[in-house]
């Protein structure tokens, strides 16, 4: 299809204002005043005043995420991390069993010599403290917006949008979840697994403080995962085979409750409340081309993870950071190679050669979070006495081997990759 040379509104397009795209947003700070980058995000729902109000306090039912300790560095990298700390409940160690077993494995910050491995924050409270640093930014939003067509042209990308507006950019990055059908208008297929499970979220109440400990507990069913977060609260992740979730959705607070503490056992004390609860269908979603010529998907958009070892916003955190620096360093060398006047912006950020670099730095990290998590969840999820016997001997092993253990928490720190 012939396309017609265009005039390039925008250098870069962020398609989606939540967490990822608002990460992206506020690390590309440095590049907007330097080059005088012009950058739009576009955004489908209507988002909060980015302004701390007085008080504020999440309340009880609110999604929170675990941050890992090498992501709680990213943010510092960005200078939001001090606002963001108001609100986090620091994991001090990760406890690792099986329901039935005897082993078990114990992560401690002291033994890679931190404070925490990582926290666990709301994620409004997120959201609030980027979107208040994205506030004093020169950037162009369409909120709410959706993009209803998405089609390559020779500078990039054009965009049409809800709003009636028409963009055409260098860079688009889909950052959206990969839930607005953009994928699929462009051809990028995905490879989607099904766990055959669903995650149910929720908040609980404990008798005892958790003295920032979370937990990770597989059973026959699948993990339970506790985070630690401010009081004596914890997020609960409640993994179901498909369809048995329906019946715990049902159950008065007691029931579940009870439910609960038969499943999970005494070790975190006893679960006195519970908040609203949100199922999730489980599957690993890999985006075949995370980048092509002017465009990057990043986020959800690009990888859905189960969560059992918690790295889905933290991979897409590392994501953001690499394509930032790689779009530093294309502009720097860029702006050597070529007279001041004649250095194109928008060319540069879009370019397959700058992508691709990303991509390279991007795709071991990805593949090695992915077979991960992925393998957990394939380890774990297999009844054989033989090798529940091994995964019981392993955890024993894995907690009397220190240096393997301190590998183990500064990997899932995400400082190492």
């Amino acid at each position: 299809m012939a396309m017609s040379k265009q005039t390039v509104t925008h250098d870069i397009v962020i398609i989606g204002g939540g967490l990822v795209g608002a990460s992206l947003g506020c690390a590309l700070a440095p590049l907007i005043k330097q080059y005088g980058l012009r950058v739009a995000v576009i955004e489908a729902t209507t988002l909060p005043e980015a302004t701390e109000p007085p008080g504020w306090q999440p309340s009880f039912d609110a999604r929170a995420s675990a941050i890992a300790e090498g992501s709680a560095q990213r943010f510092r990298r960005l200078g939001i991390w001090e606002a963001m700390q108001q609100e986090a409940s620091p994991i001090r160690r990760i406890h690792i069993s099986e329901r039935g077993r005897l082993g078990a494995t114990r992560l401690n910050a002291q033994d890679v010599g931190v404070a925490a491995l990582g926290h666990v924050i709301p994620n409004a409270w997120m959201g609030r403290v980027l979107h208040h640093e994205l506030s004093g930014l020169p950037l162009e939003w369409h909120c709410p917006a959706r993009v209803e067509q998405l089609a390559p042209v020779v500078e990039g990308h054009h965009l049409t949008l809800s709003d009636g507006s028409k963009l055409v950019a260098g860079l688009t990055v889909l950052a959206d979840g990969g839930r607005s059908g953009l994928k699929e208008q462009l051809g990028i297929p995905s490879a989607q697994t099904s766990y055959q499970q669903t995650a149910l979220i929720t908040h609980v109440g404990v008798s005892q403080p958790h003295q920032g400990i979370a937990y990770e507990r597989f059973t026959t069913d699948g993990p339970i995962a506790l985070l630690p977060l401010p009081g004596n609260a914890m997020e609960l992740v409640w993994t179901h085979p498909s369809g048995d979730e329906k019946a715990r959705l049902a159950l008065s607070d007691s029931d579940f409750l009870a439910q609960l503490q038969k499943a999970f056992g005494d070790r975190a004390g006893r679960f006195t409340r519970v908040g609203k609860r949100h199922v999730y269908p489980l599957k690993l979603t890999t985006a075949d081309e995370p980048v092509r010529p002017g465009l990057v998907v990043l986020g959800n958009a690009a990888h859905a993870l189960h969560p059992v070892a918690g790295q889905g916003f933290n991979l897409a955190l590392r994501g953001v950071m690499d394509l930032v620096d790689t779009l530093t360093q294309a502009l720097a060398q860029a702006r050597f190679e070529k007279a001041e006047n004649h250095l194109n912006v928008a060319d540069t950020l879009g370019s397959m050669e700058t992508l691709t670099r990303f991509e390279q730095c991007r795709e071991r990290d990805r593949a090695n979070v992915i077979r991960f998590s992925d393998g957990l969840v394939k380890l774990f999820g297999l009844d054989w006495p033989l090798l529940g016997h091994a995964r019981a001997a392993g955890l024993i092993g894995l907690n009397l081997a220190g240096p393997l253990r301190r590998s183990l928490a500064r990997r899932a720190m995400g400082i190492e990759r």
